[in-house]
């Protein structure tokens, strides 16, 4: 399958890989800041925007898509679900990915024994039961937790909104709910060698800050940026700060 990619700007190549219900134009500002010095790469992921459906939703399978689609050597900057498969991309293809950028992403999205950086799993469950009879509603109130606790989340959300359908009705979510459910990526820690920026928002109750805390033991070359009055979506709630950092980050790893 093709995937839906919108390309911006000159210079070393940066692919950005959304979070869940949304699509590659969440980062169009970040995009149009960076421009200037970067080929910025925004990808609709399979079932999101205007990208196909592909079900099963498998992050190794999707790893090797991107893997085959886009320009290398590459930064990857992932968001949340995003996040989770560009550490896939990372330890399957080490050779094609420069650098990470992992904003609020997890290798786990539910709680467990030992596992306390996530949500209970009803909380995801709860999303996909409700998709089918309020499909619209669902998603807003989704994006509403994502701005939970930071400053300015009434502005933040509006925008939100008013991009969540700008690429079209999304039509493969539930695959990619169950990919968060299921997925544990802990083990593909040690195959990450790579610098990797984590960008984290102290007040996140979806991916808290402990998963941002683990990564940046675990990994072999990581750096912890913690935003702490950010929630799940720092690069919109504090954009300014946030494009600071990141271009920061692929500057010394250019």
């Amino acid at each position: 399958m093709s995937l839906y990619i919108e390309s911006l700007g000159r210079g070393p190549d940066v692919v950005m890989l959304h979070g869940w219900g949304l699509h590659g134009g969440v980062f169009s500002r970040v995009a149009e800041r960076l421009d200037g010095r970067y080929c910025l790469h925004l990808v609709d992921l399979p079932g999101h925007g205007a990208s196909a459906s592909r079900h099963p939703f498998d992050a190794d399978d999707i790893a090797d898509l991107l893997a085959a689609q886009l320009p290398w050597p590459v930064h990857v900057v992932g968001w949340s679900l995003g996040g989770l498969l560009a550490q896939h991309w990372a330890a399957r293809h080490p050779e094609q990915v420069k650098s990470l950028a992992l904003i609020a992403s997890s290798p786990r999205f539910v709680k467990q024994d030992g596992w306390p950086h996530a949500q209970e799993k009803k909380a995801i469950e709860g999303v996909g039961a409700s998709l089918d009879s309020a499909f619209e509603l669902t998603l807003e109130r989704f994006l509403a937790l994502q701005m939970l606790g930071a400053p300015g989340a009434r502005d933040t959300l509006k925008a939100l909104r008013e991009e969540l359908f700008a690429h079209g009705r999304p039509q493969g979510l539930l695959p990619a709910l169950e990919l968060l459910l299921m997925a544990d990526a802990r083990a593909l820690a040690p195959r990450i060698h790579c610098p990797v920026g984590l960008f984290f928002g102290a007040k996140d109750a979806i991916t808290p800050i402990g998963a941002g805390r683990w990564l940046a033991e675990t990994l072999a070359d990581a750096t912890l940026y913690e935003f702490p009055q950010a929630s799940h979506a720092p690069f919109l709630s504090h954009e300014e700060e946030f494009v600071a950092r990141l271009a920061a980050h692929l500057d010394q790893h250019a």
